[in-house]
C-alpha cells in the first residue's frame, strides 16, 4: 500500500509538472502574429512598388482589419521586413489629429503616433518611450521575384 502511495504521488508530480511546463510554453512566433489574416504577394522590383526597389526603401500596404496596414522595409537586396501598423503597446489609443494610434515610418525608426514610442525598423525592437514589446511582425519571404507577406 505504501508503494502505491509513492507511485500515485510520483505520477501526480509528473503530470502536474508537464501541465505547468506546457502552459508556460509559448512559441516565439505567437508574440508576433497579429489577429489580422495576412496573405499578400507583391513584386517589390516593379514600378508599382518603386520605393522598395532599393535597399532601405519602405512603403505602406493595405491589409485586412483589425490590421491598420503593413509597413514593408527592404533590409537587404534579398531580405524584407513586414510589420503591422497597429502598435503593440496600447493599440486602441485615440489621442490626436491622427485619430487612433498607428505606426509611421521615420527612418531609421518606426514611431507610434500616440505614445511616441519608437522602434528599430530593422528588427522591430523598442528603442524609446513606454512600449516594451516588439512590433507585430509578419513572415516576409522573397523568392527573388515575388515577396510573400503572411502570418
Amino acid at each position: 500500500m505504501l508503494i502505491n502511495n509513492y507511485r500515485y504521488c510520483f505520477i501526480s508530480y509528473i503530470v502536474l509538472t508537464v501541465i505547468l511546463l506546457h502552459s508556460g510554453c509559448k512559441k516565439e512566433d505567437d508574440e508576433n502574429i497579429s489577429q489580422a489574416y495576412v496573405n499578400i504577394t507583391i513584386d517589390p522590383n516593379s514600378t508599382e512598388y518603386q520605393n522598395l526597389n532599393v535597399v532601405g526603401g519602405w512603403l505602406y500596404l493595405i491589409a485586412n482589419p483589425p490590421s491598420r496596414g503593413i509597413i514593408v522595409y527592404r533590409l537587404y537586396q534579398d531580405e524584407f521586413k513586414a510589420y503591422d501598423r497597429k502598435p503593440p503597446y496600447l493599440p486602441d489609443e485615440c489621442c490626436n489629429s491622427y485619430g487612433c494610434t498607428k505606426l509611421i515610418v521615420d527612418l531609421p525608426f518606426v514611431m507610434d503616433t500616440c505614445t511616441v514610442s519608437t522602434f528599430q525598423i530593422i528588427d522591430g525592437s523598442p528603442v524609446d518611450g513606454p512600449a516594451n514589446v516588439q512590433l507585430i511582425q509578419y513572415r516576409a519571404t522573397y523568392d527573388g521575384q515575388l515577396l510573400y507577406i503572411t502570418n
